[in-house]
């Protein structure tokens, strides 16, 4: 094994003392060992060899820490995580920001209007009711849905509601007047000339 070639990294290779059958010389030995640590790169914050370096800067070493740290909320929340944040759960999450406008009959306080901010830390779960409530408020397998999108498309009550709306806003955009003599680009202008004459 050739003892002048220059390593990078940390090495792997066990250093077994030199066996040479001539003199021994305490100082060569010495000399050689130093040249190989001045020798050795090692980077801040790279791999080396697979293994990672930790960077001297405590500072850095914080940034680390705290990165490695799982996102919760905190032991006054019982360690909620932070979900991933799937289309699915972003329609629910917009459904419920928009609530107020699928009940016409409940009122609820004003909260945040953004459709594009979402709460960091949440949990979806699926109600149970009880066994006195089997044949007043159960949702049957029919009407149970993946998700709550499919739940209130599904629902016969809230899409006669959203009929009704359109149905309203669609007449109160509608202009008035009757068809005939209404302007619709040029071609209506000359006949309206045509017959002013």
């Amino acid at each position: 094994m050739p003892e002048d070639k220059k390593m990078i990294g940390l090495s792997w290779e066990p250093k077994l003392p030199s066996l040479s059958f001539g003199t021994k010389n305490g100082s060569n030995n010495k000399s050689q060992n130093i040249s190989e640590t001045n020798l050795v790169y090692r980077p801040n914050s790279e791999l080396i060899d697979g293994l990672f370096v930790p960077p001297n800067d405590p500072k850095k070493v914080n940034k680390l820490l705290k990165k490695q740290v799982k996102d919760t909320t905190g032991k006054s929340w019982f360690d909620m995580p932070a979900p991933t944040l799937t289309p699915e759960l972003k329609k629910d999450l917009q459904l419920l920001k928009l609530r107020n406008v699928i009940d016409p009959k409940r009122h609820y306080k004003k909260g945040d209007s953004k459709l594009s901010t979402f709460p960091k830390y949440f949990q979806v779960g699926t109600v149970v009711e009880p066994v006195s409530e089997y044949f007043t408020s159960r949702l049957t397998k029919r009407e149970r849905k993946a998700t709550l999108a499919d739940e209130l498309l599904s629902d016969q009550s809230l899409k006669v509601y959203r009929k009704r709306k359109v149905r309203e806003i669609e007449e109160k955009n509608q202009p008035g007047g009757v068809d005939k003599w209404k302007i619709k680009g040029k071609s209506s202008w000359k006949r309206a000339k045509q017959r002013r004459h």
